[in-house]
């Protein structure tokens, strides 16, 4: 794996672990320089760089033009990529014709998690003879499980057939590691989750601490982890504890916000609805140079799907967007499909309306069909005055988990029957103005639609309710190949890892 060549010349020096600079002040350390491990995790403040360190991974869902947002748009049926041409951002192109291959995959959606995972266990390993107040202790451990187990999460979701590593490789277990069976994974990530769950706060100084995983956290993911496994009992147990009385607060003080659009509003961060969030800022000061790297804190995923050469005409009162690069443009069958819906003006802005009213001009991107993801479109009053590229210094903030998602899980997991059921579905549509239906099954996916449109949730709610083969048979979806990635082909060179079945 390249995860392993990339640490082969010295396990002991720990540069990933201390060349990090984050964005918010729960995770501001400065540059360490590099340290040998054996001489490092002496005490708390060593130990909190580390767990810094751990978190900085999860930042992929939005950071980095690789990021995990972008893709799953690509693969469903929401969206096309987009951007200049039909070869711009390979991987994301062949995602969603799934022409994807193990030469054009981005080896960072293996490497990236891989590298939390290795910080991970390191921490977990020198946590033990850190000299630091013991429940402090404990609670680092917690949340340094936690994030493994999102980080194994994501990759058994992607890849399916991936090496199971719980401790720091030594130099013989390079070339070695094999893949482990699914099951075993998932049995490991819900240990890892059920472990930490006890020791993560209920709640958080959103001063000091804002952005670090809690119990609702914990139990928001355990119960996504058994939905996707189809333990449903299991699941529905988790998620009800996270969830409380559809409509009101719960005892983890979660509670949807009264308007929808307000999900969207930049500086409406660590809100009510949130239960994992993902910090960016406009203060990193990222530039070409460090993109994509633990240096870069922006939201790269607001950059990509601003329509591409966007100006406003002369007197235009159409929003004042920023130029981007045209990416997960959204398709005409979701346009269609929200139509009507009081969700529609916070998700989708029509860009092509807007032009052909003379307001704007835009350059039209790969398939276009000028249908762009307002959710994550800034204004140019939104980009950064500071330092490094405009463009990968984008501040908003982007959800992982959040309540409306957990409330529609949790009916899914009730079978899409019953008063509990009912009520979740119904605090959902409530909250945007929209009146009960008989709760179904299709009712709640259909709600996740609406609801979570990319967001990145639309690709892996087809997969794992078998319906992917299906709705994305014109994208050319092969079922028993497509639902799985293929593992980046770097990763298999002089390894005993083996390439997933049909790729």
């Amino acid at each position: 794996m390249k995860l392993i060549k990339l640490n082969k010349l010295s396990l002991s020096v720990l540069t990933l672990m201390f060349l990090i600079s984050c964005s918010e002040s729960y995770l501001e350390v400065e540059p360490k320089g590099t340290s040998l491990e054996e001489n490092y995790y002496k005490n708390e403040a060593e130990a909190y760089s580390g767990l810094v360190a751990v978190y900085d991974i999860i930042g992929k869902q939005s950071k980095g033009f690789e990021n995990m947002i972008a893709l799953l748009n690509s693969g469903s049926d929401d969206h096309y990529t987009g951007g200049g041409s039909s070869t711009d951002g390979a991987q994301l192109q062949g995602f969603s014709n799934y022409t994807i291959d193990p030469s054009t995959i981005a080896t960072s959606y293996w490497t990236d998690f891989y590298q939390g995972i290795f910080r991970a266990n390191t921490m977990l390993l020198k946590l033990p003879e850190v000299e630091m107040d013991e429940s402090l202790k404990n609670r680092f451990t917690a949340e340094t499980k936690a994030l493994r187990a999102i980080y194994y999460f994501e990759l058994v979701r992607m890849f399916g057939n991936i090496p199971l590593i719980t401790t720091p490789l030594t130099s013989d277990e390079f070339y070695s590691v094999v893949q482990t069976n699914p099951n075993e994974v998932y049995t490991r990530i819900e240990t890892d989750l059920l472990e930490a769950i006890p020791d993560l706060p209920m709640s958080l100084d959103l001063a000091n601490e804002a952005g670090r995983l809690t119990k609702g956290a914990g139990k928001a993911m355990l119960g996504k982890v058994y939905l996707y496994q189809g333990k449903n009992t299991e699941a529905a147990n988790q998620l009800s504890e996270v969830n409380g009385t559809p409509g009101s607060i719960s005892s983890f003080g979660y509670k949807l916000l009264d308007d929808f659009a307000d999900l969207w509003v930049i500086s409406n961060t660590y809100n009510t609805e949130s239960i994992i969030e993902i910090a960016h800022t406009d203060k990193s000061n990222a530039d070409w140079g460090n993109w994509g790297s633990g240096a870069d804190e922006g939201n790269s995923l607001n950059i990509m799907v601003c329509p591409r050469g966007f100006t406003r005409t002369s007197g235009s009162t159409a929003p004042d967007y920023v130029s981007g690069w045209g990416f997960s443009i959204i398709t005409q069958d979701l346009y269609d499909a929200m139509s009507g819906d009081p969700r529609f003006d916070s998700t989708i802005e029509d860009i092509q309306a807007w032009s052909d009213a003379g307001q704007v001009e835009y350059e039209h991107s790969y398939q276009n069909t000028g249908y762009y993801l307002k959710k994550f479109m800034p204004l140019k009053s939104d980009t950064s005055t500071g330092g490094g590229a405009d463009a990968l210094n984008y501040k908003q903030h982007t959800y992982m988990i959040r309540l409306a998602d957990t409330y529609l899980m949790e009916a899914e997991a009730l079978g899409g029957t019953g008063a509990r059921a009912q009520a979740l579905l119904d605090a959902v549509r409530a909250r945007v103005g929209l009146s009960s239906i008989p709760v179904t099954m299709e009712a709640i996916y259909n709600e996740r639609r609406m609801e979570l449109a990319g967001e990145g949730h639309r690709w892996y709610d087809l997969v794992r309710t078998g319906r992917a083969a299906t709705v994305l048979a014109d994208r050319g979806f092969v079922a028993g190949k497509n639902e799985i990635l293929p593992i980046p082909l770097p990763e298999l060179e002089n390894t005993a890892l083996v390439q997933n079945p049909n790729y």
